[in-house]
């Protein structure tokens, strides 16, 4: 696997010929000629929106100073993949309207737009001199001592590192030996203030903090559109289901009717009665998966009507006292019925209750279900009881489930749901 950046190539013993110092120095270099690039701009800017202050020209040059990161951080983005090859992501937002107004309003809400002057500021005033520094003494100087016999070879004697006179052919090859020792470590150095150099610069003008905001930003609303897609396939089944093979039961329900009343007595008559019995039950297990799927009474009057229908249909008595404002979202409706119903389903199955509530309200922008019943308790989540399928249901829209249920009872399940009230 090839190295991501320079620290990971300083790690491995190929670093010394592999292209990463060379590609360090080269980032080092660009930086320190760049940053003298970028210190004359601001002071040409300071000076000629200072003279020019008196007038309205002045409030442009100033504005355009405000705005010179913009540029340069887009610059230093790119330098960064000489050193470091992870993505490094413009923060930036679109303008939501076209037009240089709308461009510069959203520029300057942005804290990227700041925290990027803030960058091109030290850039200017640190950090480039430090590229410049390092490169000379970690790169140029031990250069110069390698290359001593060349200078001795050229003009009969060196002087290396502008201190140490050499005459003499050993001491000359002695230096260069010694050269070659600063170089290596020299570049170690070299990679290791290019690698500081890249992380602070990315901290600055390209946070993986925001990338990683980004993309759970992205991956929430992608969860949201997975909700509202599988909610539109269950209505969609549920349609298909109603409109389709329903009615076609109906139909054969029918047909079986009128042929064994027309059908003398015997067994072809017994055998139609039976076979109009099995319709029948097919035909009512199919109006109780549709109504599983999603009640028609649940789409056409919302929540409270729902669960007061699936009370009145649970095998335990329940009383409902459920307020809300108004209709929610149908992916919060679709859920909260959902997790009423398999809760009502679990009281009358494992609890052994005489009675069970349902009761709850909006309150504080969040759905709030409590579902309570008198059973035996010790109702226990996980280990694939049906309450995972619950908190995973609920987790999908941020919500949240507990549970209370001491051996002896009694059991309380709570549901929040953060949502707003349909308009």
């Amino acid at each position: 696997m090839h190295p991501r950046n320079v620290w990971q190539a300083m790690s491995r013993p190929g670093y010394l010929l592999s292209a990463w110092p060379w590609r360090s120095a080269a980032y080092l270099l660009t930086g320190a000629l760049i940053g003298v690039v970028v210190l004359v701009g601001i002071v040409l800017s300071a000076v000629t929106g200072g003279v020019l202050a008196l007038v309205l020209v002045g409030l442009p040059l100033l504005l355009g100073t405000a705005l010179a990161g913009i540029p340069v951080a887009a610059l230093e983005r790119y330098r960064l993949r000489l050193v470091d090859a992870d993505p490094a992501p413009d923060p930036h937002e679109a303008p939501r309207e076209p037009g240089l107004r709308a461009w510069l309003a959203t520029r300057l809400r942005e804290r990227a737009t700041w925290r990027e002057l803030g960058h091109v500021l030290l850039f200017a005033g640190l950090l480039w001199p430090v590229d410049a520094l390092a490169f000379a003494v970690f790169l140029l100087g031990p250069f110069t001592v390698v290359a001593t016999p060349l200078l001795m070879a050229v003009l009969g004697e060196a002087k290396v590192l502008k201190v140490w006179l050499v005459t003499t052919w050993p001491t000359a090859v002695g230096c260069a030996v010694l050269g070659l020792v600063l170089l290596a470590v020299g570049v170690w150095l070299l990679g290791v203030v290019a690698g500081a150099r890249a992380g602070l610069t990315r901290l600055l003008i390209a946070p993986r903090e925001a990338d990683l905001g980004a993309r759970v930003v992205e991956l929430a609303r992608s969860r949201v559109r997975l909700v509202d897609a599988f909610e539109a396939e269950r209505r969609r089944i549920e349609r298909d289901l109603h409109d389709g093979a329903q009615q076609r039961l109906v139909a054969l329900t029918m047909t079986l009717g009128l042929a064994r009343l027309d059908a003398p007595p015997g067994p072809l008559a017994d055998q139609l009665a039976k076979a109009h019995q099995e319709a029948g039950t097919a035909l009512a297990e199919l109006r109780e998966l549709i109504h599983g799927i999603h009640p028609k009474v649940l789409a056409d009057f919302g929540l409270e009507a729902a669960v007061a229908d699936a009370a009145d249909r649970s095998a335990v008595p329940v009383d409902v006292d459920l307020e809300l404002p108004g209709r929610l979202s149908p992916a919060v409706e679709a859920a909260a019925y959902f997790v009423v119903c398999e809760a009502l389903a679990n009281v009358g199955r494992h609890s052994g209750a005489s009675r069970a509530e349902v009761s709850g309200g909006h309150r504080d922008g969040r759905l709030l279900l409590r579902i309570r019943d008198d059973g035996c308790g010790g109702a226990r989540a996980g280990e694939g009881s049906g309450l995972t399928g619950l908190a995973d249901r609920v987790s999908v829209l941020d919500g949240r489930l507990s549970l209370s249920s001491p051996p002896g009872g009694p059991t309380v399940l709570r549901v929040e749901i953060p949502c707003e009230p349909a308009s």
